[in-house]
């Protein structure tokens, strides 16, 4: 057991305790994908019961509703329980191994979609996904034996925080100018960004408590961090209105991640002493993801329409 332990040292920069912060993403990817599934079908019985569509933003009369549908309630419990072991994963792990690992919440979906839709995937959304899955695998085997935790220090923080409000306002613009659109992709990546923001939030927030520190800095990343994740619920609500669940989960576990992942690098500087190799395999293996993001909203046989060409050309019914 120890040799095991020491060998571990010796080629990955993580401490093998670290490790278990991989199991425990895995299980919260798992609620991920039950909680959506569960959600999506909650929505669209009350979308049918109210007889209004939430593509173009929750009504008091769908929120209501929707605390009332048995299913959105267990999807929104299960989605919970997957913040409680995100959380958990990242008090163990850098956020950039921890926080791809959701991809897998991905393929759970697209089976139980199919399976309870009674749609069949085609071989070009399967093979959609396998390039996303693929593209992250590769993404958290490199980042496990290049990247490690740094001090999350005052200056970050600040960085952190100022770069959120760029995006909160942007995603607030967004909102309105499309709310009456019911374009997927666009409540798919406003979303995907801002949970990656809070994703990072609770890792700062987990950090400055190890380190001891808990002052107004903290207190402010907290306040963030509500406001991210509680935007980010209204755009994912959106979304599964205008787009299957298993896209909505596509777009939330490659851009989330992405986003995570960009600010562990660059502001919290997780990968400093990685090689040039591995820079390189992140850039690549990001693209990988990304692209089979694209291909699963372009071909899956429930969005009719490619959602880029949506984007393009607005839903006028």
């Amino acid at each position: 057991m120890f040799e095991l332990t020491a060998h571990l040292s010796d080629v990955t920069t993580l401490d093998p305790k670290q490790f278990l912060g991989i199991p425990l993403a895995l299980v919260g990817a798992v609620l991920l994908a039950f909680g959506a599934q569960y959600q999506s079908r909650g929505l669209n019985k009350v979308e049918r019961i109210v007889g209004q569509s939430a593509g173009a933003g929750l009504s008091l009369k769908h929120i209501v509703s929707l605390l009332k549908r048995p299913s959105w309630v267990i999807g929104t419990s299960f989605l919970g329980l997957a913040v409680v072991f995100q959380i958990a994963s990242l008090s163990l792990s850098p956020i950039i191994i921890v926080q791809p690992i959701g991809v897998v919440g991905l393929v759970i979906t697209s089976i139980l979609n199919s399976r309870l839709s009674g749609v069949k995937l085609d071989k070009r959304v399967k093979s959609s996904i396998g390039l996303a899955v693929a593209g992250i695998v590769i993404f958290v085997t490199i980042a496990a034996f290049t990247t490690s935790d740094s001090v999350v220090t005052d200056g970050k923080l600040i960085v952190i925080l100022v770069a959120f409000a760029c995006v909160l306002a942007a995603a607030l613009l967004l909102f309105l100018l499309f709310r009456h659109s019911g374009i997927a992709l666009i409540y798919i990546v406003g979303a995907g960004v801002l949970y990656g923001f809070v994703a990072t939030f609770a890792k700062v927030v987990l950090g400055r408590l190890q380190q001891g520190e808990f002052e107004w800095l903290t207190w402010t990343c907290v306040a963030a961090l509500l406001v991210g994740a509680l935007l980010g619920m209204v755009f994912v609500q959106n979304a599964y209105s205008s787009g299957p669940p298993d896209l909505v989960v596509a777009g939330l576990t490659v851009i989330d991640p992405i986003v995570a992942v960009l600010i562990g690098i660059i502001v919290l500087g997780e990968a400093a002493g990685a090689p040039l190799w591995a820079v390189i395999g992140f850039v690549l293996s990001g693209a990988l993801a990304v692209t089979g993001v694209l291909g699963l909203a372009k071909y899956h046989p429930q969005t009719g329409s490619s959602a880029l060409e949506q984007a393009v050309e607005p839903n006028t019914d």
